[in-house]
């Protein structure tokens, strides 16, 4: 009797150029290293809530109270009190007008950012991504069929976008441009000059706006934060937002897209975001009831960034002792959780920054993510989570700069 052949499986082609490092291979071992009764000091994620930033009180109540009412699937875009939140909010801003029918609810920002790219996006079609970027956008972008073309933040100007390299990169191909502000990894906080010129880019191209703005009131030392879509009423932009980072419930999975601008210049892409909508049938409802209470009541993530906030004294804490470091710099993060220091390559020859973060994981018991895990094209950077405590991250920084002195790669 012969014996049966069997396939091979492996990833589709779809995934061969997909990554995310922020999850990736130093992720894993630091999950087998927990396994094994190791603590680590997770650097690796903006996750709130292991840090000891628990959601407010209301919020679980009113989450708490709707759970026998959410046992049905809501309508594909989400319930519309939520909906209603969501319009009111902006509605008190310098926002362009919409509707809650311009509101798609998602599990997270992250679905919403899968389901724009898969509706947008043909083959070849390219997407303007920063760089340093949140690899999700990417990840999305790739998978989706489309080619990611990254224009640069300059670390030598605050970490702006560099409007020269955005004109030289638009082509034929350019349907859309990502602005990530506040930029997650650099905290860079965006002027309105800075915005303004973007939004002229994309008006002369006829340009997407995908706008992620999850950290939008997470702002520190009096920056302000500037909604782009606010500068492009004309332009059909794409909003996304939600509850996981200033309303610290990123387990939830409650986030949001609005749709403002000429939406009748893009009926076919709304037909098919609002197909796949229908597909996953609904957004986490039970997390949908905790919207409209996280914004119509106090919002505390203010005392957490104000100046004797918790969130502002981690910041400071890791911007000082990160440049304390011989041949380590940093740009002081003006918004987010997080800060995208550098390595002098005349003081670090660093070939294999991913190499690096394992290193330092496995002596240091301290997960951090490299920067090309962030698009960014040189082994010479790393990201910080800012989220410990200050004691906490003014000792794991201590370490880290005794591990670098005696590192030889």
């Amino acid at each position: 009797m012969t014996s049966p052949k069997y396939h091979s499986f492996d990833k589709s082609e779809k995934l061969k150029n997909v990554s995310y490092d922020i999850r990736g291979g130093v992720s894993a071992e630091a999950e087998r290293m927990e396994l094994d009764g190791h603590s680590i000091l997770k650097l690796n994620t903006g996750n709130p809530a292991v840090f000891g930033f628990e959601a407010p009180d209301v919020i679980m109540r009113d989450m708490i109270a709707s759970l026998p009412t959410s046992q049905g699937y809501s309508t594909s875009k989400g319930i519309i009190s939520a909906r209603r939140a969501i319009v009111t909010r902006y509605e008190l801003e310098d926002f362009p007008a919409f509707d809650v029918d311009d509101i798609y609810l998602g599990n997270g920002v992250s679905e919403l950012i899968s389901m724009t790219t898969q509706a947008l996006l043909n083959e070849g079609d390219e997407i303007l991504i920063p760089m340093p970027d949140y690899p999700l956008w990417t990840a999305a972008t790739t998978l989706a069929g489309g080619t990611a073309v990254h224009y640069l933040c300059d670390e030598e100007n605050e970490w702006n976008p560099s409007i020269e390299d955005i004109k030289a990169k638009v082509s034929e191909k350019t349907k859309a441009i990502v602005v990530i502000n506040p930029n997650n990894p650099t905290g860079a906080v965006y002027s309105c000059e800075v915005l303004q010129q973007i939004v002229d880019v994309a008006r002369e191209h006829n340009l997407l706006i995908l706008a992620d703005e999850i950290y939008d009131r997470i702002l520190y030392d009096g920056a302000k934060h500037i909604s782009i879509a606010s500068l492009a009423p004309d332009l059909l932009t794409f909003t996304f937002n939600g509850l996981s980072k200033a309303y610290r419930v990123a387990g939830y999975r409650a986030g949001w897209m609005v749709i403002t601008g000429p939406r009748e210049r893009a009926r076919g892409l709304i037909d098919g975001l609002d197909l796949l909508a229908g597909t996953r049938l609904c957004p986490n409802v039970p997390a949908q009831h905790a919207i409209q209470v996280a914004l119509g009541g106090h919002q505390s993530i203010y005392e957490l960034t104000g100046a004797e906030g918790r969130l502002l004294k981690q910041r400071n804490v890791a911007y000082e002792k990160l440049n304390s470091i011989p041949g380590v710099s940093v740009t002081k993060a003006m918004g987010a959780m997080y800060c995208f220091p550098r390595l002098d390559p005349e003081v670090y020859e660093i070939h294999d920054d991913a190499q690096l973060m394992m290193d330092i994981l496995k002596s240091q018991k301290i997960l951090l993510v490299q920067g090309t895990g962030f698009n960014w094209p040189a082994p010479d950077h790393f990201r910080v989570v800012t989220l410990p405590w200050a004691s906490q991250l003014s000792n794991a920084i201590e370490r880290l700069g005794n591990f670098l002195a005696s590192y030889r790669q």
